[in-house]
């Protein structure tokens, strides 16, 4: 384990300060999420567990928060000019919603193989989307060019301050309304989430271990941590759509090196068995990225014995067809 070193503010890309301005400036758009728990998963993991429920979150994921956040901020002329977003599908709809709801117009490129539950969504909330092939085609140069040919203000999902602090939002209800913690455990993208996470714990409980969690074949974080520089990958083939990153941001990852005590992964067959839990026992559906926080904790990959230990379920944005095929266990 990496012990979190001691950085100034000054020196991170966003302040707790930052996150609780983002909480005021988001109040009123966004749900305070539920935090959830289970005697079962106590008992399965010797814990006392607390789930913020992200899937409860308006359009069914955390981004909107720091969707929301981000565009709230735009001058007239941006406002008046739109949008434009990349993202799998949650970044997407959040985008798109927040703009509906600001009256700013808004351009999505997403995925060919996005779930189609995700791009209709998208589509629903008023925003243009533009498809591409994720594999082949960088959508970091694809939407930089849109951006700059349309006039738009680009958001990126995760690499850009107003949006770690919007997503920060969701760790400072949980700790706000489970009391304080001994652990608290991350889904890991690209790290907008992580990031204000980490910052929003470490000043409401300072002496807190924090946990990423990533997809075991997409794990450019845990590299990058190890090593100190952002490691670049290939798309990685996981049924965690949302965590398909190939690096982690250059504002995210000096957060997450400075903040974070380790970054673990888990593997898609683990991130389903933690969807048939919470399907099962929660009666609650989340999707496969929306586990991998909650997939480390249950198959023992973190120590919580006697702990009181908090984990974001990121979102629940799943076609249902593959829902149902991923909790009889047919992953693929």
């Amino acid at each position: 384990m990496t012990t979190p070193t001691q950085a100034t503010s000054s020196s991170l890309a966003i302040t707790y300060g930052d996150v609780v301005a983002a909480h005021d400036r988001i109040r009123e758009a966004a749900h305070r999420t539920p935090v959830l728990t289970s005697r079962t998963a106590d008992a399965m993991t010797g814990a006392s567990l607390f789930f913020k429920a992200e899937n409860f979150q308006r359009m069914g994921a955390f981004k909107f928060r720091g969707a929301y956040n981000a565009i709230s901020q735009f001058t007239a002329a941006q406002r008046r000019a739109g949008v434009l977003a990349f993202s799998s599908g949650n970044h997407a709809q959040a985008i798109a919603l927040s703009a509906r709801e600001l009256g700013v117009p808004a351009v999505i490129l997403m995925p060919q193989d996005a779930p189609q539950v995700k791009v209709e969504a998208t589509r629903g909330y008023g925003a243009e989307v533009i498809l591409y092939d994720r594999y082949t085609e960088d959508r970091e140069a694809l939407a930089r060019r849109l951006a700059t040919e349309r006039g738009m203000t680009l958001i990126p999902p995760y690499d850009h301050p107003h949006v770690m602090a919007g997503q920060g939002t969701a760790t400072k209800e949980l700790i706000e309304d489970a009391g304080e913690l001994d652990i608290l455990v991350v889904c890991l993208g690209g790290g907008g989430l992580l990031s204000g996470s980490a910052v929003a714990a470490r000043a409401l409980n300072p002496n807190i271990e924090i946990y990423g969690v990533e997809p075991e074949a997409g794990n450019d974080g845990q590299q990058s941590f190890r090593t100190g520089e952002i490691v670049h990958i290939d798309t990685p083939r996981t049924i965690a759509d949302g965590a398909q990153t190939q690096h982690l941001g250059n504002q995210t990852f000096p957060v997450i090196r400075a903040l974070v005590d380790d970054i673990l992964t888990v593997t898609d067959d683990e991130l389903v068995q933690a969807m048939q839990f919470f399907a099962s026992r929660m009666k609650i559906v989340v999707e496969p990225t929306g586990c991998l926080a909650a997939a480390a904790v249950f198959q023992g990959k973190i120590d919580v014995r006697g702990k009181r230990v908090g984990i974001l379920l990121s979102g629940g944005n799943v076609d249902l067809a593959r829902f149902a095929k991923l909790t009889l266990g047919e992953v693929a």
